[in-house]
């Protein structure tokens, strides 16, 4: 195989942001990790479930991502819930904070991804819905099945 692998091969995806907010906009940003977590990632021992990302001191963290500690690590495991920095250019970090602190949004993790060998995240610029927007796109969901069903059965 090739030393450096291109493409895009998806580790992790967060489907219940899709299910509780809107997103407005994707951005890409790189994860500070260690060796170990790494090849954890590569074995899919990775939750986004309850993650949440925000900006402190002019730097974006990621809060409550789960990455499993590595079965044959050893003192190197780091702690699974620990706080990690994402890598983002620093005029990117300035606009986004300006974002989340005026109007309502929140920065939500969609996926981590590997690009090249190395590991990505996918945040989204998110702003919350409401429980009767979440029963109407359901509403949708299953109305828009149906009539696939129709269709396909002619």
């Amino acid at each position: 195989m090739e030393k450096g692998k291109k493409g895009v091969k998806i580790a992790a995806q967060n489907r219940k942001a899709h299910h509780d907010y809107y997103v407005e906009d994707r951005y890409e940003a790189g994860i500070e990790l260690a060796g170990t977590e790494v090849k954890s990632i590569r074995a899919g021992t990775l939750n986004l479930k309850d993650s949440y990302c925000s900006v402190k001191g002019g730097e974006l963290f990621i809060y409550g991502m789960h990455i499993s500690p590595y079965e044959k690590g050893n003192i190197f495991n780091k702690d699974p819930e620990r706080v990690r920095r994402l890598l983002m250019h620093k005029r990117e970090i300035r606009k986004l904070h300006a974002l989340v602190k005026q109007d309502g949004y929140t920065l939500v993790p969609l996926s981590v991804y590997f690009r090249d060998s190395r590991v990505k995240l996918e945040i989204g610029l998110c702003r919350g819905k409401k429980n009767y927007d979440k029963r109407d796109a359901a509403a949708q969901r299953d109305a828009r099945r149906e009539m696939d069903r129709a269709m396909k059965s002619r």
